[in-house]
């Protein structure tokens, strides 16, 4: 393994080389789109937007924003993707393989977003670049020597009543890898494949000593839950006494910060944190350099991006996109100026607006975070609460009270006066009659918006803690426990209220 780990590191370390070069970025997207046009010219969606006469056009980029309408999900599964189950060459080339299932963290019930080869294709590439990116990061060769244990949901997929298997991404992506993988990919597809989030942590818990863990990859909260079981089984006082070589978290699907401290307080020696920006509709971005959480956009991959500003140029106040909204190219964008996310892809998805919020740290190369998410903006009497705003609070709020608080959940609710109330529910073991008052400060000093909303229209907030133990016991009722499940931070009425009944019950 000594060898092996100094040949593959060697290999990263000269791929990376060879690929240093930054590809201009403007004409990596009109290759992209003109690539995605051209294959997708025959089907259905492709005749009828009339792809055939844009990619004709001498501005292909402008051709295709005037024929081609921008999508959200409930437009683009009505209207084409629900036939694709019995029919071919509907949004892309013949059928898709797969449906994977989102998270659900917006919207009333899972959406199912088409699989094609290509775009299982597109995502191993993004894979291998952002593996390509390590050499950046100098790392020691144990790490190439060691094995990557990917918390992804269930790889057990289920066939609907139409023959076609369906899951979230990640156990689609398990599911799909070549036999070779198991060489360094843990748990296993056995594990993998069970059901029951409880029993497969346990199952990966018993095998964890017979494994050297050089790298993890999953949803901070999940992960961290599976580390502090597997402390917990054997003793440990870190999760390096069983893992020495554990030096690489690649973390998805929820913002890290919050769950920081926790992770490096079970941690001995330095972990190196890589965001990631996989989703069901695709890996959009990675971190490649050094020192920092922005994620490099995946240019060339199969994706066309296209930003939509958000602020009244592009939204509403609710956060829905304008009906006519501005939208700019990836040479448009600015520094610093956050916007909302449409994609096109291989797996036939056109001007698709997944939702979102994302905020440019660099251009060269375009390096992004995700700021939040268009359904988690907060403003229904003009509080103007981004996710990112409100981490902020919750993490100054954590340090006030020398206490850890990874999840949260608020939403704008009526009291019982008809006033509208900021209901918060946060996640930790914090004790004290003034947190209310105190979230309530920091959120002022963070956002002068919701500054101004507490002096009129927003009239009190209001504060639950509740135990790690009754979080997961909630999420376990509406059996999303586990793998890919994020809880959206924030929740409509009716979920709220569920919430709060369920403490009260228990």
């Amino acid at each position: 393994m000594a060898l092996l780990g100094k040949l593959v590191k060697a290999g990263v370390d000269l791929t990376g080389k060879l690929q240093s070069g930054e590809d201009n970025p403007k004409e990596s997207q009109e290759n992209q789109l003109k690539a995605l046009v051209s294959q997708a010219k025959n089907t259905a969606f492709g005749k009828y937007y009339g792809f055939e006469q844009i990619l004709k056009s001498p501005d292909l980029i402008a051709a295709f924003r005037k024929e081609v309408p921008i999508f959200n999900y409930e437009k683009m599964h009505q209207q084409w993707w629900s036939r694709q189950e019995r029919l071919e060459d509907i949004t892309w080339p013949g059928r898709p393989d797969f449906f994977a299932l989102s998270s659900g963290t917006t919207g009333k019930s899972s959406k199912r977003i088409p699989i094609t080869n290509e775009f299982m294709a597109s995502m191993r590439s993004v894979g291998t670049s952002l593996i390509n990116s390590l050499h950046e990061f100098d790392f020691p060769e144990t790490l190439y020597e060691s094995e990557v244990l990917m918390l992804s949901s269930s790889a057990k997929l289920d066939k609907n009543e139409k023959g076609f298997e369906e899951g979230e991404i990640s156990g689609i992506n398990v599911s799909n890898f070549p036999n070779w993988y198991e060489m360094f990919y843990r748990p296993g597809k056995e594990i993998a494949a069970i059901s029951d989030w409880d029993e497969r942590v346990e199952a990966i818990a018993e095998q964890a000593p017979q494994w050297n863990i050089g790298a993890i990859a999953g949803i901070p909260s999940w992960v961290l839950l599976m580390l502090k079981r597997i402390i917990a089984k054997y003793q440990l006082t870190d999760i390096h006494e069983i893992w020495p070589n554990f030096r690489v978290f690649a973390s998805g699907g929820v913002a890290f910060e919050t769950y920081r401290e926790d992770f490096e307080a079970i941690c001995k020696t330095p972990v190196t944190i890589l965001d990631t920006y996989l989703a069901s509709e695709g890996f959009i971005a990675y971190t490649s350099t050094p020192g920092s959480m922005a994620m490099k956009l995946a240019l060339s991959h199969g994706y066309f991006f296209e930003f939509v500003p958000f602020d009244e140029r592009g939204i509403y106040d609710s956060g829905e996109l304008r009906i006519d909204p501005l939208v700019l190219g990836i040479d448009e964008v600015k520094v610093g100026a956050e916007y909302v996310l449409l994609l096109s892809s291989c797996a036939g998805a056109w001007r698709y607006c997944i939702g979102d919020v994302i905020r440019f740290e660099s251009l060269n190369p375009p390096q992004i975070i995700i700021t939040g998410r268009t359904k988690f903006f907060l403003n229904v009497v003009g509080s103007q609460l981004s996710e990112e705003k409100m981490d902020k609070a919750i993490l100054e709020l954590a340090e006030v009270y020398k206490t850890t608080i990874n999840e949260y959940m608020v939403a704008a609710i009526k009291n019982e006066d008809g006033d509208y109330i900021h209901q918060w529910v946060l996640v930790s073991d914090v004790e004290s009659e003034t947190i209310s008052d105190k979230l309530d400060e920091l959120l002022k000093s963070t956002n002068k918006n919701y500054k101004v909303a507490r002096s009129k229209a927003l009239k009190d907030i209001s504060v639950k803690v509740i135990s790690k133990g009754k979080y997961t016991a909630f999420l376990a009722q509406s059996n999303k426990k586990g793998g890919q499940t994020k809880t959206p931070k924030v929740m409509k009425t009716k979920k709220m209220k569920s919430l709060l009944d369920f403490i009260a019950r228990s």
